[in-house]
């Protein structure tokens, strides 16, 4: 059981995995630093100042009662807060990591049909006596039976 272990666990796909999974944590943080600090601001600055991570309900007051300035502030006296300024943060962030994922596909399935459409060998050729089509390594035409120089002579 320990050796089926081994196999699976050094096995290519299984390693591939693991560094996809890495990658793709590293570029969530690139797309939520994209987010937050470039995207979000001028927004912000554009609706009049505003951080949209302190965009919030009070469902439930603290103590202190608020109203609160921040969100920081509203959990700090512990109030219950519908937090929908950073549910629209986290969806403009799957949204920019949507379509990072979407320009990447693209790109490889473009080069997937580059490769596809690589020219293929002639697999016929035209006798050079009576013009009839016969497979590239013939010899003889069996149309007029002429001999034919052999295939790269």
């Amino acid at each position: 059981m320990l050796d089926e272990f081994k196999e699976f666990a050094v096995k290519g796909s299984v390693v591939d995995m693991a560094v996809g999974i890495i990658i793709g944590t590293a570029f969530g943080a690139i797309a939520r630093s994209l987010v937050d600090d470039v995207i979000m601001p001028p927004i912000g600055v554009l609706l009049g100042g505003v951080d949209f991570e302190d965009f919030f309900l009070v469902l439930s007051q603290g103590a202190p009662i608020g109203p609160y300035e921040t969100l920081a502030a509203a959990q700090e006296a512990g109030a219950v807060t519908l937090n929908y300024g950073l549910f629209v943060n986290t969806l403009l962030t799957f949204l920019v990591v949507a379509f990072a994922v979407f320009l990447l596909v693209k790109q490889v399935n473009r080069l997937r049909r580059r490769e596809q459409v690589a020219p293929e060998a002639p697999t016929d050729k035209s006798c050079s006596f009576c013009f009839m089509t016969i497979p590239v390594n013939a010899v003889r035409c069996p149309h007029c039976t002429s001999e034919l120089k052999p295939a790269g002579a």
